[in-house]
C-alpha cells in the first residue's frame, strides 16, 4: 500500500504544484476571483490520482475487491501525502520570498476594492482594513498558515476520496 500511496500522492502533489508555480506569471492577468477558480479546478484534476490510486489498490493489492473502509483510507493517505506536499511548497514560498508578503498585500486591496464597489461605508471599509491586518499578522505564525493552507485542498480531496471510496468498493462475492 505504502507504494501506492506514495506514488499517487506525489503525483497528485506535483500537479497541485505545477499548476500553482505555472499561474505564478500570470497572477496579476488572472486575478484573485478566477485564481480560485483556477485553483480548486487544478485540485480536482490532481486529486482524481486518488481514484487511481484507489483502483490500484484494489485491482494489484486487494485481488479485485475491496470495502468502503479500507479504500477510503487509501484515499485518505493519498490526499495527506499530496496536500502535505502543497502546503510544504506553500510555505517555501510564502515565507522563503517576497510572494507571500506581495499576495497578502494584493488579496487586502482586492477585497477593499470589491467592498468599496459594492457601496460600502467608510466605518466598513476601515472595519474591514482592520480585519485583515489581524488576519496578515496572525498568517505570519507558520503553523496558523499551514493549518489555513490545509484547509483549500482538504475538503476537495475528502470529497473525492468519498466518491472514489463509494465508486470502487467491491465486497467479495459468496459462493453459492
Amino acid at each position: 500500500m505504502n507504494k501506492i500511496v506514495w506514488k499517487h500522492g506525489l503525483t497528485a502533489g506535483g500537479i497541485m504544484l505545477g499548476m500553482f508555480f505555472l499561474a505564478l506569471p500570470f497572477h496579476e492577468a488572472i486575478g484573485f476571483e478566477y485564481g480560485m477558480v483556477y485553483g480548486y479546478t487544478s485540485m480536482v484534476a490532481a486529486f482524481l490520482f486518488v481514484y487511481f490510486g484507489i483502483r490500484s489498490y484494489r485491482d494489484n493489492i486487494g485481488g479485485g475487491t475491496i470495502g468502503f473502509g479500507r479504500a477510503m483510507g487509501v484515499g485518505l493517505l493519498i490526499v495527506m501525502v499530496a496536500s502535505t506536499l502543497y502546503v510544504a511548497s506553500w510555505e517555501v514560498y510564502f515565507f522563503g520570498t517576497d510572494g507571500g508578503t506581495e499576495y497578502i498585500a494584493g488579496y487586502q486591496e482586492y477585497v477593499v476594492k470589491k467592498e468599496r464597489d459594492k457601496g460600502a461605508t467608510q466605518a466598513q471599509l476601515d472595519s474591514i482594513v482592520a480585519e485583515n491586518k489581524a488576519f496578515a499578522e496572525m498568517y505570519q505564525n507558520p503553523v496558523i498558515n499551514a493549518g489555513i493552507t490545509f484547509m483549500e485542498p482538504l475538503p476537495v480531496g475528502l470529497l473525492i476520496a468519498l466518491i472514489s471510496a463509494g465508486v470502487l468498493s467491491r465486497k467479495k462475492r459468496g459462493l453459492a
